[in-house]
């Protein structure tokens, strides 16, 4: 049984303040050509549909033709909702939609159904888990003892109660222990999302959403798909792909990727304002229409840098220096070290600033399950 794994589309997101959403609608349709090349018989989105819980009616229109494109084509797809979505609002005529072969995964309730497809090696069982946090498993499960994301899990996984004889599939979205992470996607409070990949045991695949980079947690097995945008620079020397996964008889598994070519790259690039002015560093390449952080090494400003750049690099979205003023330039900026810790860090450092030391792990772990309730209330 061949699967094409997609996750964390975020559609409708913008990217230092600039808006994705035609580069989306140009992603999806080449994604829909990989699927008639490839021909699968599902087709998996693990998560974060939307960037936002209240998707803007754009990106919504969007989507929506994207799976009325999908449902033309006879396929099983499996849909669902991230830490980015709203499972109300995604879940919203699922029941309706099941007999066009569109899957969305309900809202959490403490019991997850298989959909069963069959092949020639028999029966394929397909588990839907949707992002879900230690609250919304412990509702269901009052005498399980719940403390952390991996307990969350596993009590969930250990209700569905899978049959190991059977290929089973289970689409998630989660932060597995192990993930290399980037900059847009969203940290929880002291990394206390973790889940431990061991919860996974019984799976012959687990099509996993949340971490932006494609990449394999202990074995191929299980697999963040990646996202099909590069949302943020720390995401420029990704390769962007769709994976594509066969089962064979139970434990035959394959995984492959499929290279995705985006309408505008995202790049970094830096050099002296001479020399990345030059034509002959940027005639015969996409770095005029690319998605640009540019860093500038003269060690005098440019005036009006942004405006006379942008004339070159039409899509420069980010602009800073690197010289000896920058590198020598002690001072902190307070805000941005603000905005780049947790909760529980930040805790960290006004508790170092006034005991002299750094805190125990009892204190941490204390400040952790508090912090973590409080902003499971926020939610």
């Amino acid at each position: 049984m061949k699967l094409i794994h997609l996750a964390d589309l975020h559609i409708g997101k913008r990217v230092n303040e600039m808006p994705m959403l035609e580069d989306q609608k140009d992603i999806l349709l080449k994604i829909l050509g990989i699927i008639d090349s490839e021909q699968p018989d599902a087709v998996i989105i693990a998560g974060d549909v939307y960037d936002k819980s209240v998707p803007p009616a754009e990106a919504v229109e969007v989507f929506d033709d994207f799976l009325y494109r999908l449902s033309k084509r006879r396929l099983q797809v499996f849909i669902i909702s991230g830490n980015h979505d709203s499972p109300e609002r995604l879940a919203f005529g699922n029941r309706l939609m099941d007999a066009s072969g569109i899957h969305l995964s309900p809202v959490y309730n403490g019991a997850v159904e298989p959909h069963i497809l069959t092949d020639e090696h028999g029966e394929v069982r397909f588990y839907m888990l949707p992002f879900v946090k230690p609250a919304n498993v412990r509702r269901y499960f009052e005498d399980a003892e719940i403390a952390s994301y991996t307990d969350a899990v596993r009590t969930a996984v250990g209700a569905m109660a899978i049959d190991t004889s059977k290929r089973n599939v289970l689409i998630t979205h989660q932060f597995v222990t192990g993930a290399s992470r980037s900059d847009s996607e969203e940290v929880s409070v002291g990394g206390s999302d973790n889940v431990d990949s061991s919860v996974f045991d019984g799976f012959d695949y687990v099509a996993l959403g949340h971490i932006h980079g494609p990449q394999n947690i202990d074995s191929e097995r299980i697999r963040y798909s990646g996202t099909p945008l590069k949302y943020s620079f720390s995401e420029a020397r990704h390769e962007k792909s769709v994976t594509v996964c066969e089962l064979g008889a139970k434990g035959s598994l394959t995984v492959r990727t499929v290279p995705l070519v985006p309408l505008h790259d995202m790049v970094e690039i830096r050099g002296s304002y001479d020399e990345l002015t030059a034509r002959s560093f940027y005639d015969g390449t996409t770095l005029q229409e690319d998605y640009t952080h540019i860093t500038l090494t003269d060690e005098d400003d440019i005036p009006d840098a942004s405006a006379k750049l942008r004339v070159i690099y039409h899509n420069l979205m980010k602009l800073d220096y690197d010289n000896r003023r920058t590198r020598t330039n002690a001072e902190i900026d307070a805000f941005e070290k603000v905005e780049a810790l947790s909760p529980v860090q930040l805790f960290d450092e006004l508790y170092k600033l006034q005991n002299g030391l750094p805190m125990s792990e009892k204190q941490r772990s204390c400040v952790e399950e508090l912090a973590e309730k409080i902003w499971e209330g926020r939610k």
